[in-house]
Order: structure tokens, then sequence, then C-alpha cells
């Protein structure tokens, strides 16, 4: 009878159907069919029943130290470990690190049961139940969407003076593989244009991207309800290239890149740490060399369905046309003396062969995202000199003379 009561509810069913097999209520297969065991291990089973009792399918080391259990010099050596160098990790991570860096290979599990005891790490608490909503189904091929968001974060924990900067990232939809990703000081025009020209000229054209409302992407001001056709410089760029703008109506909708930063603020922040890295060229490049081939590697999955559809521009293209569009552009009318004001700035057109130029007319201004200025009257470049500058120069030299 004690042994019954110290039973669990899985050994009293199988004790229920090796006593009926006793009883010749069923047979020895029927019974190994409920068990999902073989003949042999029932009539086992059945006659170390009669042998011993109940107690024979009680297991034999129930309340005994497990035979694979870490020895306390190991368990303490682990301990040690995860409060010097990792301590605050999860347990999957520091496994990870655990058998890099020491050849430590012990279970996820095990090194969690060994941070809670630490109190390094605390399990999640069960939330409260969301908000119903239908999951979008993934695109299903590379490069049918793109996921594309920025992140403000304290990214280098403050070495080499960084406070926080913003982590572009862009991610396949079809397989939850990071594309590209790169440090920047924002999420502005010009960071956001140099991302994705360096994107074209890696990976290709996606056919389309997933963006918030952030006022980069987006026309929030009420001039864009009024003129549905106002778009931002990266609209108007995307829309020159023939990439599709898909936009987040809600931050649920965008959850999956969200979730995506979540893993980067846990491991690339660590990553970065075990590295030394104090600079965004070096955290860049180690980005590019090092962490999202093997983040990839671990995280992404196949596709349901074959083939990349990222455009493949040309190296003319590359070089001379997406340089100019993904840039700021905007448009100024010549003055009478044949200068444009732009920013703080002003320029002096000068004479170029076969362009002339008239007052009232109208300039495009391309500033590219490595900071250069092109001028172009109706789709031809001007030559200019920032006039500005000059007079700057012609000020010190005077300075010189008189001196």
């Amino acid at each position: 009878m004690n042994d019954t009561l110290s039973m669990s509810q899985r050994q009293l069913n199988r004790l229920d159907v090796l006593h009926r097999v006793k009883r010749s209520e069923i047979t020895q297969r029927a019974a190994a069919a409920i068990l999902k065991v073989t003949d042999r291990t029932v009539r086992r089973r059945v006659a170390r029943l009669a042998a011993e009792g109940p107690g024979s399918l009680i297991h034999g080391l129930r309340g005994r130290r497990s035979n694979n259990r870490l020895t306390e010099k190991e368990e303490r050596a682990i301990g040690t470990l995860l409060q010097e160098r990792y301590p605050d990790f999860g347990p999957t991570f520091a496994a990870e690190k655990l058998l890099e860096f020491h050849k430590i290979d012990r279970d996820p599990r095990t090194v969690r049961r060994i941070q809670v005891g630490l109190g390094l790490f605390s399990p999640r608490r069960v939330s409260a139940p969301a908000e119903y909503r239908t999951a979008r189904v993934p695109r299903p091929s590379i490069g049918d969407l793109i996921q594309f968001d920025g992140s403000y974060h304290d990214w280098f924990e403050g070495r080499g003076g960084i406070i926080e900067a913003c982590l572009l990232l862009a991610v396949d939809d079809a397989t939850g593989a990071i594309m590209d990703a790169r440090f920047s000081a924002h999420e502005g025009v010009a960071p956001v244009m140099a991302f994705w020209l360096a994107y074209a000229g890696k990976r290709g054209i996606p056919r389309a991207v997933y963006l918030d409302r952030f006022s980069t992407y987006c026309m929030n001001m009420k001039v864009a309800a009024e003129n549905p056709d106002t778009l931002t410089q990266f609209e108007r760029a995307a829309k020159e290239v023939g990439m599709e703008v898909v936009h987040a109506k809600s931050p649920q909708a965008k959850g999956r890149v969200e979730r995506k930063f979540r893993d980067l603020q846990d491991r690339l922040i660590k990553e970065m740490r075990l590295a030394g890295i104090v600079t965004t060229e070096d955290a860049n490049a180690f980005l590019a060399k090092k962490f999202i081939p093997a983040f990839n590697r671990k995280f992404a999955r196949p596709p349901a369905k074959e083939g990349d559809q990222h455009r493949k521009p040309s190296k003319a293209e590359i070089g001379n046309v997406l340089p100019f569009i993904f840039c700021r552009r905007e448009s100024r009318v010549i003055t009478n003396d044949f200068t444009i004001p732009y920013k703080t700035a002003k320029f002096q057109l000068l004479p170029t062969p076969r362009l002339a130029m008239r007052p009232k007319e109208r300039v495009d201004v391309h500033e590219l995202p490595d900071g250069g200025i092109h001028l172009f009257v109706r789709g031809k470049q001007a030559n200019f000199h920032p006039l500005n500058a000059r007079l700057k120069q012609a000020a010190l030299q005077a300075e010189t003379l008189t001196a």
C-alpha cells in the first residue's frame, strides 16, 4: 500500500495494466501495445511484480543523487565562471560560451539550475493573455520581403565613450536570417540611405521592405493626408528602384524584427564585450565577418520556396546610378547671380559645357550619404563651387597679406 501511495499517475496506470495481464483479462501482446513496449518487457515486468510487489515499478534512483549529476567540484568551477565572466548570460548562451572557451559541455538546463542557485537567473513569469491577433504568414522566398528597423541602445556598454548607438537591421522575412546590420549615430536619412546603398551592392534590391511609421520612412504630417503622393526621401528612393514599401500599422505588426533586436541586445552585446570592441568601425567589421554568419547558421530557417527574389543591379548601376537615388534630393531655384542656397551653404553655379542655365530655373541638389554634393539642371550635372568656402579662403589670404 505504501508503495502505491508514492507512485505517479503514470506508474499507477502501468500497474493496472500489469494486474490485468496477471488476471488474464488481456494478453501480453495487448498490454505491450498499451504500454508501448515489447512483449518481452511486459513478461519481465509481470515477473518482477509477482516477486517484488508494486515497488518494482518505482525507479531505483528515486530520492537518490543521479549517477550523471555533476560532481561538487565541477559545479563549483562552473559557478565561478558564471559569476566572473557570464553573470548576465542566459542559460543557453552561457552553455555555448562554456563549451566554446572552456571546453565544458553541459546541457543548458544544467547551467540554468546552477544559475538559479547562484541568483544569476530568474525564470520568466507567465504574462497575462495578450490581445488576440492573426499571425502574418511569412513570405515564401528570400528577398520577397525585408524587415528593416533601427534600435537605439547602449550596445557598447559605455566602452569607447559611446553611450548610445543606433543599430540598423535588415531581416529576411522568409528565413529570419540577418541580411545586413550596421551601427550608426542615428536613424536619419543619410545613415539609412548609406545602409541601403551598401545593401544593394551586396545583396541586390528586394521586392519589398517592411518598415514602421518613423518619420524617415513615412510622411506623418497633415500634408500627407491632403496629398497621398507626398513621399519621404526613402519612399522616393524605393519607388525609383522598384522596391515596394510596406508600413506596419501597429507595434505588434513588426514583432518579428523587434524580437530579433531583443535577441541581439542579449547576444550581440555580450559577444562584443568578450571581443573587447570599443568602436563602431570594429563593431561593423565584427558583425559582417563573424557575428552575422554564426547567428544565421544557428537561427535562420530554410525558405518555403527556393530562389532569391533580389534584383541584382549591374556594376554600372551600382557605381553611377544608385548613389544618386539613395541620397537626399531637394530642389532649389537659381538666383540672378547664378547661386543657390542649400542648408547653411551657398553654391555658385559655373559655366558647364553643353548646359545652358538661366535664373529662376530649378536645380536638383543631390546630397550623397558620404556628404558629397552634386547639382543637376534638367537632368545634367552642373559645375559649381561652394561660395562660402571660397569667401572664407579669400578672407584668410587677405589676413595673411596684411600681416
